[in-house]
């Protein structure tokens, strides 16, 4: 019987070898690595900064210089009406202020009086501006500050984003790691009750032993052998669970070959991977965190919405003045004396639409704070709550480790009993079950700890540089 434990110690080595060999280790930075680049989320997260660019260059589009030219003519029964050429040239500045210059050059004979120029045509230069409304903000001004504040919130809404991405790819090669240490465990347990049942099958044979041994050795061997198919299904599940997560350049899925196993000693990797090794509770700043950002940058675009409408409380006042001359070549032909001007006033009586307006605007700022304000809170209890289940799972896991052994002493102890005679099957198969207990215990305590780490990386939305 000594003989017979010894072998089974050399059987289950070789068997833990055997199953190292023509693998592929898909190790966890390099899988998060992966996801970063290729998967469709991903991707899509950093098409937010392409939709905020592109709306500041569409905001910074209401300043461009523009040209006009309105053209017109009318002829008949050989009789020209009107020949009409009206071209301007305008540059918007950041104020209420617009900068003209114009050429006119009209002819016909049923022209309209006002419309008379001088043969050569007509030229002007002037201003034209809102000292009302609209001058110290206006739909141009406020488009284009909430545009800037829209490309900083994609920056922050691009984090979250991958850092969501990121964290659903981690929980799924976690879930990947535990079920391929469960299937470990069965397997291992598997090849010790088969080796078992094959030597107390013998000594049985032998009359060494009661045959009803063998019907015990097994039924606890089939219970193994049941216990690893079910840990196999689970290990496949969740190896497909993990494939969601991988692609290529090209948008092409991938899907996980049989000899692609995960990283058993990932513990100091997952820190550095997800970037937070090393970061202590108080070394947690709330305002650099992108949720808080992205919010803030909200505000500061509802504030502007809410100056705009409360500037439209006031009237509309709409100065114009332009020099005219016939020759703009010289300078001195720009005189005071020689002008076409103007202005125009507006102004609802009771304003009711526009204190709606601004009445709108508050309350969306004042709803926007308190999703700010809400949003702080739940992230501060989040974080003080991962860090305190990190903590205990510190205390947890040397806890785990040391049943494990005690279990695993107790079980080559009473092994050794029974190769003298001095114990039954029936103990060795219940101190062996409680191993098997403790080993699975063990991978989940360790699973909840990756997930808690997981949790942490969340909660701060790191989005990690080093992918």
């Amino acid at each position: 019987m000594r003989n017979f434990i010894i072998f089974l110690c050399l059987v289950w080595c070789v068997s833990l070898q055997a199953q190292t060999q023509d693998t592929l280790v898909l190790r966890f930075n390099e899988y998060l690595g992966y996801v970063k680049k290729y998967h469709p989320i991903a991707k899509q997260a950093e098409l937010q900064l392409s939709i905020g660019q592109a709306n500041l260059m569409k905001a910074r589009g209401g300043f461009d210089p523009k040209i006009e030219v309105d053209y017109g003519q009318k002829k008949f029964k050989g009789t020209e009406y009107y020949d009409r050429l009206n071209a301007t040239f305008k540059v918007p500045t950041w104020y209420g202020v617009e900068l003209k210059g114009n050429f006119e050059q009209n002819d016909g004979v049923y022209l309209n009086p006002e419309n008379t120029v001088p043969p050569d045509g007509l030229y002007s230069a002037g201003i034209s501006m809102s000292v009302g409304q609209g001058l110290w903000i206006n739909d141009r001004m406020a488009t284009l500050k909430k545009a800037k504040y829209f490309r900083n919130q994609s920056k922050a809404d691009r984090d979250l984003l991958v850092n969501r991405v990121l964290f659903e790819a981690s929980l799924a090669y976690f879930d990947w790691l535990k079920a391929y240490h469960e299937a470990l465990v069965y397997h291992n347990f598997l090849e010790n009750a088969r080796i078992r049942f094959e030597g107390i099958k013998s000594s049985a044979k032998a009359g060494e032993i009661a045959a009803i041994d063998t019907v015990e050795a097994k039924i606890v061997m089939q219970s193994r052998a049941l216990g690893r198919e079910q840990a196999n299904v689970r290990l496949m599940k969740q190896t497909l669970e993990l494939s969601n997560f991988l692609w290529l350049n090209e948008g092409i899925p991938v899907e996980l070959q049989s000899n692609v196993v995960p990283d058993t000693s990932i513990e100091r990797e997952i820190d550095r991977t997800l970037e937070i090794l090393g970061k202590p509770l108080d070394s947690f700043l709330l305002e650099d965190h992108p949720k808080l950002k992205s919010l803030g940058y909200k505000i500061d675009g509802l504030r502007v919405e809410k100056r705009l409408k409360a500037n439209r409380l006031l009237p509309k006042i709409n100065l114009e003045y332009n020099f005219l001359t016939e020759t703009p070549e010289l300078v001195n032909s720009f005189q005071t004396t020689q002008y076409k001007g103007g202005f125009s006033f507006q102004l609802p009586l009771f304003l009711r639409k526009e204190r709606g307006d601004l009445k709108l605007a508050k309350f969306k700022l004042q709803d926007a704070q308190y999703e700010l304000d809400n949003t702080e809170i739940q992230i501060k209890n989040k974080i003080l709550s991962i860090y305190r289940e990190l903590e205990s799972f510190e205390d947890q896991n040397p806890l785990i480790n040391e049943i494990v052994q005690n279990y695993n002493t107790l079980l080559k102890a009473e092994e050794r009993k029974f190769s003298f005679g001095e114990s039954s099957l029936f103990l060795v198969n219940s101190r062996e079950g409680k191993l098997i207990d403790a080993e699975l215990k063990k991978i989940e305590v360790r699973n909840k700890y990756y997930i808690a780490k997981a949790k942490l990386f969340q909660s701060l939305a790191v989005n990690p540089s080093n992918l």
